[in-house]
């Protein structure tokens, strides 16, 4: 059984979308990616498990991103611009949620946050 205190809810900055995730390891595995994406966007994410994500409001609103194998999915607001969430293309299976979209969460407590490598992703070499 999931442990409710590993299930927390994110929003984007207007408030149109709200989504809501199974945390397996909480928000203590926070971490930024280098892919040429994630650096340039710079937001920390957090390991959800991806068949508990769920869109409680604002589904429409949500537009996703996509290039490359187009096997990672961004979403983001239609209205604000927040990264709210994507789909990880290292494992399909899990989630990254933005970790300042989530509700009552410190981003600068989690300082230093480390970065995982997505230069060299499996998937981008012959």
């Amino acid at each position: 059984m999931k442990n409710p205190e590993e299930i927390h809810r994110a929003s984007c900055h207007c408030g149109a979308v709200l989504i809501e995730a199974h945390f397996p390891d909480g928000l203590a595995n926070a971490q930024r990616c280098t892919c040429s994406f994630c650096r340039r966007r710079q937001a920390a994410n957090v390991t959800a498990l991806a068949d508990s994500l769920r869109v409680l409001r604002g589904a429409d609103n949500l537009t996703l991103y996509t290039w490359g194998s187009h096997s990672a999915q961004h979403y983001f607001c239609k209205t604000c611009g927040i990264y709210t969430h994507h789909r990880r293309r290292v494992d399909p299976t899990q989630c990254g949620v933005n970790l300042g979209c989530i509700e009552n969460a410190r981003p600068w407590e989690h300082e230093p946050i480390p970065w995982s490598d997505g230069i060299n992703h499996p998937s981008d070499r012959d």
